[in-house]
This record gives structure tokens, sequence and C-alpha cells, in this order.
């Protein structure tokens, strides 16, 4: 169950509309290759930190960290890691709820028929309406927020684990199916072509830092949620196998998603670029002049809404945990707190796309939506990178290697020294410079 609920997460939404536009837009499959690379390299030994010190702790993640620090009296400072972990994941949760909001708005309209006919110019203008009406975004936010909130409220057993085994198949049978559909598009050989022929020259050093960047993001390696997970794993499973499994399925749905996307779009439209504007406009016009294409359209929407729902579950559990631990709280009443404090925050999000919105500076670029934009750079490209460098320097430089040699399960001692010094040096190093090259990611 580990492994569903983890895929779960880490299948986001960035694997749909982000990295198959990085593979077209760096050279196709030697962007592929790099990025393979550093989900070996980074991804799978920061996962198998994460799992173990969850594993170790046997708590939430704000709990679990103090405890391993107090254990081998390391300074206050590194307490504070599980903190910021949970912390993230809570500010990335409640603007994560706000375009979740948006794609339940998107599969009812998709459903109703009221996508149907849309030109480039008419879908830009339905999306703008929706992101410029805090009222009808409440109601969608809030829907959202109540979703992710009954579900963790039924904890491990009755919430995630029944949404995992449900969820993530169909998460990944849609995106089969969808895939089966391009293949009939018409395109199917021209799209797949596009999104992954091999093209070194457009890789370049830029190529590179956003492959290093998504194995990181897409994974998401700075929250606190693979730490809770590994809290509740028990001891006799393979971490490594178990990181390695995680990795594969994010792989195959960034992979699943650009074949599904890239035919689509050659087929009823032309391309666009990544983030919303790719699903909100480019594929809502796409899928039109196609046959059975309303159907798909909404069955696209039906799987972004499963994926967001495992996303925001993952996020969710943490703080949820940490409630119950620390205060006390029924498992009903924690997530309640939770769900009340990200809708809040999600309140600022949306009035900031509207009403509340300014312009500000950072990283050398401007952004114009006041706190949804801050929100997002603090976490992503701030809380993130750095709580993930605690955590790979605690349990490199801090924690004993018998004790991670246990915890890891790993009876080669050279398999065990790899991953200590990858830990140690080399994913420090990787993480300093992903943080020199935010630019790239804003």
């Amino acid at each position: 169950m580990f492994v569903l609920a983890s895929a779960g997460f880490v299948v986001g939404l960035k694997n749909i509309w982000q990295f198959p536009h990085h593979l077209a837009l760096y050279g196709g499959s030697a962007f592929l290759l790099a990025y393979v690379f550093f989900l070996l390299l980074l991804g799978v030994p920061m996962l198998m930190t994460q799992i173990m010190l969850g594993r170790l702790g046997h708590a939430s993640p704000v709990k679990g960290i103090a405890t391993l620090a107090s254990r081998v009296h390391a300074a206050r400072l590194w307490r504070w890691a599980g903190a910021a972990s949970v912390l993230a994941g809570f500010l990335v949760y409640s603007y994560y709820v706000v375009v979740a909001g948006w794609i339940l708005a998107y599969a009812t309209r998709a459903a109703s028929g009221t996508l149907n006919g849309l030109t480039s110019e008419g879908a830009a203008s339905v999306f703008m309406a929706l992101v410029k009406d805090p009222e009808k975004q409440l109601f969608w936010h809030s829907l959202f927020v109540l979703l992710t909130m009954l579900t963790v409220a039924g904890g491990v057993r009755a919430g995630l684990e029944r949404v995992a085994r449900y969820a993530v198949p169909l998460i990944f049978l849609l995106l089969l199916l969808l895939v089966g559909y391009a293949a009939g598009s018409g395109s199917f050989r021209l799209g797949s072509e596009y999104f992954l022929r091999t093209d070194f020259s457009q890789l370049g050093t830029d190529g590179v830092l956003v492959a290093m960047g998504d194995a990181f993001f897409s994974l998401g390696l700075g929250v606190g949620t693979f730490m809770m997970y590994g809290a509740y794993l028990p001891r006799t499973r393979s971490v490594f196998r178990l990181a390695v499994y995680v990795v594969l399925a994010d792989l195959v749905a960034g992979l699943l998603a650009g074949f599904a996307v890239f035919p689509v779009l050659f087929a009823g439209g032309g391309l666009s670029a990544a983030g919303p504007g790719l699903v909100f406009q480019s594929l809502a016009v796409a899928f039109d002049p196609l046959p059975l294409g309303a159907l798909m359209r909404t069955i696209l929407f039906v799987l972004l809404i499963l994926v967001a729902w495992m996303s925001t579950i993952g996020l969710a559990e943490p703080v949820v945990a940490w409630l119950v631990e620390s205060r006390k709280f029924t498992r009903a009443r924690a997530a309640a707190w939770t769900g009340a404090a990200a809708w809040a925050v999600g309140v600022t999000c949306i009035l900031s796309l509207n009403f509340w919105a300014f312009s500000f500076s950072m990283f050398g670029v401007t952004r114009t939506l006041g706190l949804f934009d801050v929100l997002i750079i603090l976490t992503s490209f701030v809380l993130l990178p750095l709580v993930g460098l605690m955590l790979v320097l605690f349990a490199g430089w801090v924690l004993r290697p018998e004790t991670t040699r246990d915890a890891l399960a790993i009876a080669s001692p050279c398999m065990h020294d790899i991953w200590l010094w990858l830990n140690r040096l080399v994913i420090p190093a990787l993480l300093v410079v992903l943080f020199f090259a935010v630019r790239l990611f804003l």
C-alpha cells in the first residue's frame, strides 16, 4: 500500500502539464536521459533518506526528527527540519487546492458541454473569467478542501489506503486510455516524434538544470510526506526497492502524459506552453474537433481530479498527524483545523488573482499575482530545497552510519557507502546549484 500511496502522491499535475513540455523544449530523449540520470542520482537516494527518517522517527516529521536529533545530542537547529517540511507541505497544499478547484470547475463544464465549440480566444476568456471571479473560485476551492479533509479524517486505513487502492490504478488506467485515444487521432506518430526526438543541441546547460529541478520537484522531496509514509512502513520492507518503485511510477506517468498530450495537440490545435494554459486552454480546444473529443476531454479532467486528490492527501497528512500527536486532537478535529487553515490561506490566494493582486520582482523575474506568487516562490524555490538540504545533511553527517544502515535494510556495505556519500556531498552540492538556478522555473 505504501507504493500505491506514494505513487499517487508523486504523480502530480506537473507530470501532466510540465514534464512533457520540457521534453519537447529541451531536445526530447536528450532531456529524458538527463531526467532519468537525476532521478537516480538525486531522487532515489533522497527518497530513501526521507523514508528512512520516517521509519526511525516513527511519528510525524516534527516529532520524529526532533526525537532523532535529541537521541544523538544534535544541535537544536536540526530539530526544525521536520517542522519546516510540514510547514512547506501545508503551504503547498493551501495553494494547490486553489488550482484543484479550477480542475473541478472545468470537469463540470466539460461534462455539461460548456466547453464545446470554443476557439482559442474563447477558451482563454472562459479561463480568465473563472480565475478573476472570487465567488466561483471560492465554491470550487471549498469543495476540494472538503474532499481532501474528509479523506484524511478517515485515518490511514479507512482514508488514505482506501482511496489509494482504487484511485492510483484508475489514474494509470485513464492515462493508458488517453494514450490509446491519442494513437487513433491521426497524429500519434508526428506528436510522438516531436515529443521524443533526440536533439542534444537543444538540451544545453539550461535543459540539464531543468531536468534536475523536475526530478526534485516532481517527487515532492522537500515536504514531509515521505517521512510520514515511512513512519507507517513495516521494518521488513526494503527502502531502496520502494524508492525505485516510486521513481518508476513518476517516470511512467510523465511519459504516458506526453504520449497522450502531444498527438492530441498536433491533431486538434497546435502546441502550447506548459502549465495551466496547456490544460485549461490548449487541450480544452484541441479535443473539440476530434471524434469523441468532448468525452475524452471530460475523462482528462476526471484524471486530473484524481491526480490532485492524491497529491493533496499526501500534503495534508503530516499536518493532521502532527496535530493528533501534539495537541491530542481526534483525526476528525485535526483534519477540520487543517482544512480551515488551508482554506483561509487559499482564499488569500484567490483574492490575489484579482482584488489583492500586486507586482513584485524576485530572482530577477517580475510576478503579478501578489500573495499567490509569493507562496509559490517561498515554498517551491526556498523552503523545499532548504528542507531537502537539511534532511540529507542530517542523515549523512549527524546520524550514525550503523543506525542508517540498519534502518535502510541495506545488506551491502558498499551500497550503503554510496548512499551515505551522496547524502554528505553530492546531493547538497546539487541542491545548492538548484537554488541558484531558480530563474529557470519562474
